[in-house]
């Protein structure tokens, strides 16, 4: 039988000096956080909202809606209280001792989440990572139920089945890990320079969780990742060879999915991942077109990758999920320079979609080349044929004579053959 949970939220918490919470943006910030609940595998029993000007110090929440809640969690019998908001040790501690039940902050029920979807040796090291930095503040105070770690959310924790509460263990744990993801940033740079010794850029899927990028992902590649509604499904990065309409060869990478307030610790925990990011060539946001939340959600992307230090990355922003549009709408969308609308569950829009990434994409970029090969020359005429966009072609004495799109690296083999007129750039 899941957890049953009691959620909790703190409008005091999202608001600012210039900016209040609005009603339609609290019940979609309330829609995310029962997706997280459920992602987690827990039935929610219950639900309080509190409005404040500020947060309390020592329980976030008011003592007369705690007092509401603790009576909320013994008459359903809960046995967890969720809180859409990160809690100091102390907080937390506070609202336990006055709800008679475990508490979890926003942060602990993702990495919860994280927990339970790392498949990768890697992932699962980076998960246990941030789960230990997270935890050690919150050694204090805590009895016997920080050394045995049990079933439910919040409880899978680092370690096989044992937690030591020591602190040298714990920090002696974490330079072992912090080895073990050196070990693992240098195999994969080695792989890396496998990769970049021919010369194939790298285009990276980012954006917020849940919209569509491995659904994507399996489209474009036919690679087979997890597909889910659930929030986080991806974790471990996959990089699959993509063919572009100009028959350049490119590396697509599914990456894992951001949000709202991301924690600080799983950024860092998971920044060998997300290098792949960093090296891109060319990103492509996707972004789920029907949330009403889609700007906010947007900046939460941008957020993370100004973190990241991206942002001057070539980018294409995907609006993705237009088949659940009415057609009406649908109709009215037009593809933008730097904007494409597509359909990945239906396919829809995938080839203006690779269109724009050959538009985009800087290196090895497309040169038009007239050239005149001798037919003899069959090694390079069948690289011309895998490599490059023909768009005439004609023969004479013995040799081919063509208008093509080449990429720069076969560009440079072919400017011995080329002719002394060239064409102009096709706009």
């Amino acid at each position: 039988m899941p957890p049953s949970a009691v959620l909790a939220r703190n409008a005091a918490a999202e608001r600012s000096p210039t900016r209040s919470v609005s009603h339609l943006g609290m019940e979609e910030s309330l829609a995310e956080f029962r997706e997280l609940v459920s992602s987690a595998g827990a039935e929610i029993a219950g639900e309080f909202v509190q409005h404040r000007d500020r947060p309390d110090p020592a329980t976030l929440i008011g003592k007369g809606k705690l007092e509401e809640i603790a009576a909320a969690v013994a008459s359903v019998d809960a046995d967890l209280v969720l809180v859409d908001h990160e809690l100091s040790p102390s907080q937390q501690r506070n609202i336990e001792n006055e709800v008679k039940a475990r508490v979890i902050d926003r942060t602990q029920l993702i990495l919860d989440i994280f927990a339970r979807h790392a498949r990768s040796r890697e992932g699962q090291l980076q998960v246990e990572l941030a789960q230990l930095e997270y935890m050690l503040p919150r050694l204090a105070g805590r009895g016997i139920e920080m050394s045995q770690l049990g079933g439910g959310i919040g409880t899978r924790g680092p370690g096989e089945t044992q937690l030591e509460t020591d602190r040298r263990k714990i920090y002696r744990r974490i330079r072992h890990i912090k080895q073990q993801l050196e070990d693992v940033k240098r195999i994969r740079g080695q792989q890396r320079q496998r990769r970049e010794s021919v010369p194939l850029p790298t285009v990276a899927l980012v954006g917020y969780t849940n919209a569509g990028k491995s659904t994507l992902f399996n489209v474009l590649t036919g690679a087979g990742v997890l597909e889910s509604a659930k929030m986080f499904a991806t974790l471990d990065p996959t990089i699959r060879g993509l063919t572009l309409p100009s028959k350049r060869k490119v590396l697509l990478s599914d990456t894992v999915g951001f949000i709202r307030n991301l924690p600080t610790t799983l950024v860092s925990a998971f920044r060998a991942t997300l290098e792949e990011v960093q090296r891109a060539a060319l990103l492509l946001h996707v972004a789920d077109v029907t949330s009403p939340s889609a700007h906010d959600q947007q900046l939460q992307v941008e957020s993370v990758l100004k973190e990241l230090n991206v942002l001057d990355r070539p980018r294409i922003r995907v609006m993705n999920k237009v088949d659940l549009m009415p057609e009406a709408q649908q109709r009215s969308l037009a593809n933008g320079a730097n904007t494409t609308y597509i359909s990945a569950v239906k396919e829809l829009g995938l080839d203006a979609l690779l269109a724009a990434i050959d538009a985009r994409l800087e290196i090895d970029a497309l040169q038009p080349l007239r050239i005149r090969i001798p037919q003899s020359e069959g090694k390079l005429l069948a690289q011309i044929e895998a490599r490059a966009h023909i768009r005439k072609r004609s023969y004479r004495d013995g040799k081919v004579q063509m208008e093509v799109e080449a990429p720069e690296s076969l560009a440079r083999l072919l400017r011995e053959y080329e002719l002394v007129s060239r064409p102009a750039r096709k706009a």
